[in-house]
């Protein structure tokens, strides 16, 4: 039976909204399929507002991998504003797509990607204006399931009572494999109702149904055990890995915009995993192996996308792109390409030791020369030990020395601060960092005329990395740091005025890191978060740490805990933590030691160019790192006469 549109009822309200642009749909590339010739039917949803969900890569990907198979359609759903959702609330109207203005509540799947786990509480928002149950336990054979995936679903649990599966790692062929099980019970008659359906999706040993497993808990507050409820339901899950990715050559038509979003560019993924080891860095950990795209079959991507988009920049994505086993010839054979249309290459923010003049000349040649990102992470050579960001002060003073040399007046270094052991003394090391670099760089280019940012986030201790056992620094110790460092820099007479200084407070991460490492007691408090109004946590305008710790002392108590218990506490060897039955195929032992290793200030090398040191990924995926050379080259797309 055909599903209604409800852009009628939505029109009316579009010229009262902010941007009514983004909620129109009709995009470049979008896909509209007839409801009745399909049976599998997916909402995809980035938890955000439309200029940041709509270039997001996975759901970008996902949306054109499943409305390619036949019988099955996937349509998108965004994060309506304050002001839409009000309007929505009194005139009656759903959660919709954007591509046919369906309600969210008629499809078979609502799926949810999850890069970070401040979208929580925009998912409660989707999840009620749909009309669909927030807690699963109250939804029927009539609702969807509910879905979660991105980097945010390796630690679900704070988010077990309102959903109902989760997928980890890639999910190009996990959500065909699951397409596949919902096609056949639905063909069935839907047989045993929704339990029947989760049950048969949680026996792939692949998809994690949080209702099927019990978690139990010692008087001290920590998890005794997480067991299953079922039988045949596996007592650990794990995590998908797309091996080639050549076989996945997606977005192969780029959704291009409406209304302007966060980037504006073509991307194509280079490569997916790292295996730097930086301790900190959850993406990193969690991707592993690494796996790279042929040289050929990014010029393939490049191609498709240009012609399907008009983009005029086209972004090279990855953890750490400059990795690239042939970063160099395929940055030069991309200028070489669209030299005449001048189309501009980017790089995420680029490693100190594997940035170089060359490279940085290529991605510039045909675009504009903005100014270069990189990440010390670290402030004092001590710290960067610690974090294995094995960087050095020489290395980056030769770097942005050769930058400034060769004609850039913009360096943006990146740091975070509350790392594990560190102190004041290795936070204002980053002022030091910066002066050096503002003179290195008057020097080299003869100008006082140049500038370095300085940038610092506050440190979150994050699942399935070496620092998840780590204590976080408290919001006020956070911002007392900060303060400090703030001070050395625009005290200093001489370079203070050359260096720009950008920090979040505190405050933000604790909210962060509760939900990060809590366990299922913390739906209570996203619970009553969102019941207090809490939207758009990832916005500074809407974000309240006020709110958050209301809400949490209005709930935790009762269950024994509180936002220390999971921040600023240090967690031991035997402690089980919330996410030990989700297996990232990292080696718990392996981290512990990582971690040991961190406290004695010892590094670690990349195991791409060195013995394999047992982090467990390969032997329990059955997988292994996959880079080249492949000793192609990318050819001129005409023939030139």
């Amino acid at each position: 039976m055909s599903v209604e549109s409800v852009f009628p009822q939505l029109e009316a309200l579009l010229p009262h909204v902010q941007k009514p642009i983004q909620y129109v749909g009709g995009e470049l590339n979008s896909t509209v399929k007839p409801w009745d010739s399909c049976d599998v039917r997916w909402a995809l949803m980035y938890p955000d507002a439309y200029e940041v969900g709509l270039p997001n890569q996975g759901v970008m990907i996902l949306y054109e991998v499943l409305n390619e198979r036949e019988g099955v359609l996937a349509e998108r759903t965004y994060s309506v504003w304050p002001d839409l959702e009000a309007l929505m609330r009194e005139h009656q109207v759903p959660q919709f797509t954007v591509d046919s203005h369906r309600p969210v509540k008629a499809f078979d799947v609502f799926g949810l990607s999850f890069s970070t786990e401040l979208g929580y509480t925009n998912m409660l928002a989707a999840l009620d204006l749909a009309g669909i149950p927030l807690e699963s336990k109250d939804r029927t054979v009539e609702d969807p399931i509910v879905l979660a995936g991105g980097h945010a679903a390796f630690n679900p649990e704070p988010i077990a009572d309102f959903i109902d599966a989760v997928i980890i790692g890639d999910g190009e062929q996990a959500v065909l494999d699951m397409t596949e099980i919902i096609r056949a019970w639905k063909a069935e008659g839907r047989p045993g109702g929704r339990e029947e359906v989760l049950l048969r999706l949680a026996k792939t040993g692949s998809v994690y149904i949080p209702a099927f497993y019990d978690v139990e808990y010692l008087p001290d507050g920590r998890i005794a055990r997480v067991v299953p409820n079922r039988s045949g339901v596996p007592w650990r899950v794990s995590k998908h890995t797309v091996m080639d990715l050549d076989e996945w050559p997606y977005p192969k038509q780029p959704l291009v915009p409406l209304a302007e979003t966060v980037h504006e560019r073509m991307s194509v993924e280079i490569f997916r995993g790292c295996t730097r080891g930086c301790r900190f860095c959850q993406a990193g950990m969690i991707t592993r192996p690494v796996r790279e795209r042929s040289i050929t079959g990014i010029g393939d991507m490049v191609e498709k996308g240009l012609k399907a988009t008009g983009f005029e920049e086209v972004g090279l994505l990855s953890l750490s792109s400059a990795d690239h086993t042939e970063i160099a010839e395929v940055a030069k054979g991309l200028a070489d390409r669209y030299e005449e249309d001048k189309i501009g290459l980017s790089l995420p923010s680029t490693r100190v030791d594997a940035f170089n003049v060359d490279l940085a000349n290529e991605l510039t040649r045909n675009g504009r020369r903005s100014g270069l990102t990189f990440a010390p992470e670290g402030g004092s050579e001590r710290m960067r030990k610690v974090i294995n960001k094995m960087v050095s002060e020489e290395d980056l003073i030769r770097t942005v020395s050769t930058a400034y040399g060769n004609g850039w007046r913009q360096v943006k270094l990146y740091f975070m601060c509350g790392l594990p052991t560190e102190t004041d003394d290795d936070v204002l090391q980053i002022a030091d960092m910066a002066t050096k670099v503002i003179q290195k760089g008057r020097e080299v280019s003869g100008s006082n005329d140049i500038r370095c940012t300085v940038s610092i986030g506050g440190f979150v201790p994050k699942p399935h990395t070496p620092f998840q056992w780590a204590p976080q620094l408290s919001a006020e110790e956070t911002d007392a740091r900060l303060e400090k460092l703030r001070d050395k820099i625009r005290g200093d007479k001489k370079y203070g005025r050359s260096i720009g200084f950008r920090y979040h407070d505190g405050k933000p991460g604790i909210v962060e890191g509760l939900l990060s490492r809590g366990d299922r007691r913390i739906g209570a408090v996203i619970r009553a978060v969102y019941e207090e109004g809490g939207r758009f946590d990832g916005w500074r305008e809407y974000f309240s740490y006020e709110r958050w710790m209301r809400c949490a002392e209005k709930t935790l108590p009762e269950m024994g805990v509180d936002v220390d218990w999971y921040t600023t506490r240090e967690r031991t060897y035997e402690e089980v933590l919330p996410w030990d039955h989700l297996d990232s195929g990292l080696d718990k032992d392996w981290l512990w030691e990582d971690w040991q290793d961190s406290l004695d200030e010892t590094e670690v090398e990349d195991c791409r160019w060195t013995p394999c040191f047992d982090c467990g990924v390969c032997p329990a995926m059955q997988t292994e790192i996959q880079i080249g050379p492949t000793g192609k080259k990318l050819l001129p797309l005409t023939v030139v006469k």
